[in-house]
């Protein structure tokens, strides 16, 4: 059984919304896009380059199919990035495209469909799609966060855990990783359920050597 990976750019303060252009996504007015673009170095760049490595179908929203299926099939076969988008199966969540432009492309009607990717590939990975991910977190059906969190807050915009997000526990897999312009990066698998406890209970526990 295989996986589904959100990959989020992140702000201190949640953001998602464009982080690699300026003119990525202006929706409601945001006027920080391409925030990312000035923490941006070599080691990051290689970090997300393994995970890309590791990518066996791509998940998207329809928002971000469209940019996508715009910029990549186009970017030739100098970049990495282009080549590996382009070979790999790619899976839009959309419940008006019928037939999609970008070779490789399925269109699947509903987060629930998408789960049962993880019976075909061993690594599904999810870019933005920020309102395809509110959907699998409603659903459950998000296994791993890769987390790239930037030192910055913008106050605006369209942030990762929205109204529908279902109360659920991670487990840090791996140390954190920090790169030279104050990016950290961060993986978490799904862990179960919330637990709740008191902070006092925990302390007399320790303190008795349990």
């Amino acid at each position: 059984m295989g996986i589904i990976v959100a990959n989020m750019f992140l702000t201190l303060d949640g953001v998602y919304q464009a982080p690699g252009a300026v003119e990525e996504d202006q929706e409601d007015g945001f006027g920080y896009g391409g925030w990312q673009a000035p923490f941006f170095d070599d080691e990051s760049g290689e970090a997300m380059g393994a995970v890309i490595d590791r990518i066996d179908a791509l998940l998207l929203g329809r928002k971000t199919y469209d940019i996508f299926a715009a910029y990549w099939p186009k970017a030739g076969e100098d970049s990495p990035i282009a080549v590996k988008f382009n070979a790999v199966p790619k899976y839009v969540v959309s419940t008006t495209l019928s037939e999609p432009s970008w070779t490789g492309t399925t269109a699947l009607p509903n987060a629930m469909a998408a789960a049962h990717l993880r019976e075909r590939h061993d690594e599904v990975h999810l870019f933005g799609s920020g309102d395809l991910l509110q959907s699998l977190f409603t659903e459950d059906v998000v296994d791993r966060l890769n987390l790239w969190l930037y030192p910055l807050t913008l106050g605006s915009g369209k942030r990762l855990f929205g109204s529908g997000t279902i109360p659920a526990s991670f487990r840090l897999v791996g140390p954190a990783r920090t790169f030279e312009k104050g990016a950290v990066g961060l993986v978490y698998e799904r862990a179960g359920d919330v637990e709740t406890g008191n902070i006092d209970e925990v302390e007399a526990r320790r303190s008795e050597g349990g």
